[in-house]
């Protein structure tokens, strides 16, 4: 498989866990979303799709540069999409905790799981391809502001 196929099918991949993870958010979003007490700093809904599409991407093209580096360093790519990997699940569970359990404090502990595997990621990819580490830290910044976000939006409506 070639570089481009590779990247292709990662981020294809990264897209549809993105896309599953939306069905779980899309009725709580209309629903439940509404009703909490948000803090000031929340963006607009309109704002989260094309930010996931985006980093979603960026994560898939980053995950490609490394699995494409398999043939050369196979045990360190091998832990690296590993890595990954888990932290993609870890991604899409987040939206099942905050939007389908309607859990803020659960989804709240997860998500600082969630941020340390993806800077384990970030060091793992950086070591293979330092592109693909810089890939993820918007990534890294957005989860970062999501946190924030997620533990406000529990404290204000406990």
């Amino acid at each position: 498989m070639n570089k481009i196929t590779k990247i292709l099918t990662v981020v294809v991949t990264c897209l549809a866990v993105g896309y599953l993870s939306s069905t779980v958010t899309k009725s709580a979003i209309t629903t439940w979303y509404p009703t909490l007490v948000k803090p000031s700093f929340n963006p607009p809904n309109w704002v989260f799709a094309p930010v996931w599409s985006t980093l979603y991407i960026m994560m898939g093209v980053a995950a490609g540069l490394v699995w494409n580096r398999i043939d050369f360093e196979k045990e360190i790519v091998k832990k690296a999409l590993i890595v990954f990997a888990v932290q993609l699940g870890l991604n899409a569970l987040w939206s099942y905790l905050f939007f389908g359990l309607k859990n803020p404090m659960l989804a709240g502990i997860e998500i600082i799981i969630l941020w340390l595997m993806i800077f384990e990621t970030y060091t793992q990819f950086s070591k293979i391809n330092k592109i693909a580490g810089y890939l993820l830290l918007p990534y890294l910044a957005w989860v970062s502001f999501a946190m924030v976000l997620n533990e406000s939006i529990w404290w204000l409506n406990r």
